[in-house]
């Protein structure tokens, strides 16, 4: 409960302080940047080289590609029965399908799981699946529903060698097994704790209580896609591939979480619906709540 406190005070703190004209929308941007930069490469330092390899270690990322690959086709399809613009299309393209992996997983995979040692499957999900779907598919996306830069191998390259969590993921195989001194370890729990109240509170600065009507389409076809129909993906996809075990618990949970954080803040920022892609993602935070709760008591 601790947990889930958090993340609606963290959330809260966030929408305060912009209503107050104390910090304004704009400074989600440099936290977002810290937690990148700074706080999820602690944990990504951290808990890595305790990943024991085996077999279904893979699991979550096999799941996540299919998951991701799936919604982005539903996307599609309604986009073009609804009659979406491109600019909405683009947002959906993004916001309804890159899932907050770690934001927001971390801290209800806790209270969901509070037992079970399942940040080695959370990890693979978040770096093999979301992260890479956000750098590679998200580069592409942006790209070609903005025209604004030409999508080149180069470019998605340089993305992802670049990106900071990605990096260290890559070093932090190398210590796979070793354990590090207690002082290093206690600098990277100290800032890996920064990683979800700063990621929410940024969220919160961006979140919309109020929308347009002609915007409550797709708010709502983008929810349904993100937190009920990726789920049910992921679940089928379990079932088909006989996945078990905690690798499977954690795919499904992790395919039911809310939008990702930065995918809204990216949309935002290259004018894909800004309005509608931060309110996707401040109230998918809120729902997913009961929505994640809902699939963790129909498969735990």
């Amino acid at each position: 409960m601790e947990n889930i406190l958090l993340v609606l005070v963290a959330l809260a703190i966030g929408y305060m302080l912009r209503v107050s004209n104390i910090l304004t929308k704009e400074a989600s941007i440099p936290l977002n940047k810290f937690v990148l930069y700074v706080s999820y490469p602690a944990i990504v330092l951290l808990q890595t080289p305790k990943i024991h390899f085996s077999l279904d270690i893979i699991i979550p990322a096999i799941v996540a590609w299919i998951v991701m690959s799936l919604s982005a086709v539903a996307i599609l399809i309604l986009s073009k029965i609804f009659n979406f613009s491109r600019e909405v299309t683009g947002s959906l393209l993004l916001v309804a399908i890159l899932t907050n992996s770690s934001f927001l997983g971390i801290p209800l995979l806790q209270t969901y799981l509070p037992n079970n040692d399942f940040m080695p499957y959370l990890l693979i999900y978040d770096q093999l699946g979301t992260f890479l779907a956000f750098a590679i598919y998200g580069t592409f996306i942006v790209s070609l529903y903005t025209s604004k830069t030409k999508v080149t191998f180069k470019l998605i390259t340089f993305k992802v060698i670049t990106f900071p969590p990605f990096l260290c993921l890559i070093i932090s195989l190398f210590f796979v097994g070793v354990e590090f001194h207690p002082t290093v370890t206690k600098i990277l729990e100290a800032f890996a704790q920064t990683t979800v109240p700063i990621a929410l509170v940024a969220a919160g600065l961006g979140l919309q209580l109020k929308l347009p009507k002609e915007e409550l389409k797709p708010f709502s076809v983008a929810l349904f896609v993100k937190l009920i129909f990726a789920p049910i993906i992921a679940i089928i996809v379990c079932k088909i591939f006989a996945f078990e075990g905690l690798a499977a618990t954690v795919s499904i949970l992790e395919a039911s979480m809310a939008p990702m954080i930065t995918a809204g803040a990216i949309a935002s920022m290259a004018g894909l619906a800004p309005r509608l892609s931060s309110a996707i993602v401040g109230y998918g935070i809120l729902f997913s709540f009961v929505t994640s709760y809902i699939f963790q008591m129909f498969i735990l």
